[in-house]
């Protein structure tokens, strides 16, 4: 029997623009096909939330069947994040699988000494790969939307030196497993409007690098240009399928 996830009032306008472009995203990339055993990363964050939520609520009307594990990788800071979550879940009708680890504290230690933040989302990207082996999932779910794909180019071309960025549907391990991005047309705005609505629990972020990491500081200069002309945050998203190679340095 399917859970009723998250289900409260959700014909707002917000629910219509994330479920029209939600669907885009996974009509366009193929996401989603029937038989599917699907991971779905839950950080506890708005976009991780609002991805279960329209995964699960989808399954309630759509003529393709398609199951959902819902997977929290706890770094290691404050496991009651963890166990809050797990309880609101459980409220909601979906089973939560929370694996506590220290992959944050390892990041952070004198142990490493490359960017905290690529180490700790290796180590738990890597986790969530083996539990959905575990699982049987050939399907694993993150709630990365539009905004992160632009930063990630950003980020990339600042301090790596090259122009990529993650893609909404991505095979691994010679397709053993497919990296899903169902939000990928999504801005971070409406997640945060959803979130909002639907009254998903909210947690302080208690990694020492949330207000210092590179990805922050790429978000503020991206603000300042947004700020400027509104169609500037578009035509970089719509940049990233309109690449002419013959005037990019070979």
């Amino acid at each position: 029997m399917r859970s009723i996830f998250f289900l409260l009032p959700k014909y707002s306008n917000t629910y219509k623009r994330i479920n029209r472009l939600v669907g885009k995203a996974l009509h366009r990339y193929d996401m989603i096909s029937d038989g599917d055993r699907i991971l779905v990363g839950l950080s506890g964050g708005k976009d991780s939330m609002a991805l279960m939520w329209t995964l699960n609520e989808r399954r309630l009307r759509i003529p393709i069947t398609y199951e959902l594990f819902a997977v929290h990788v706890d770094p290691g800071f404050d496991a009651a994040i963890g166990e809050s979550l797990k309880i609101y879940c459980r409220q909601k009708g979906i089973k939560l699988r929370v694996e506590h680890t220290d992959y944050g504290i390892l990041a952070h230690s004198s142990k490493n000494r490359e960017n905290p933040c690529f180490l700790c989302s290796w180590y738990r990207r890597k986790r969530l790969f083996e539990i959905a082996d575990e699982l049987r999932c050939n399907k694993l779910a993150l709630g990365h939307n539009k905004d992160d794909i632009i930063e990630t180019l950003f980020i990339n071309m600042c301090y790596t030196g090259e122009i990529s960025t993650m893609v909404p549907s991505q095979p691994f391990f010679k397709g053993r497993f497919t990296v899903i991005r169902p939000l990928a047309f999504v801005d971070e705005e409406i997640t945060r409007r959803f979130s909002d609505e639907q009254g998903f629990p909210q947690f302080v972020n208690p990694c020492p690098s949330a207000t210092r990491s590179k990805r922050r500081e790429i978000k503020k200069l991206l603000s300042t240009l947004y700020s400027s002309n509104k169609k500037i945050k578009g035509n970089i998203f719509r940049s990233l399928s309109h690449v002419k190679t013959e005037y990019m340095l070979q």
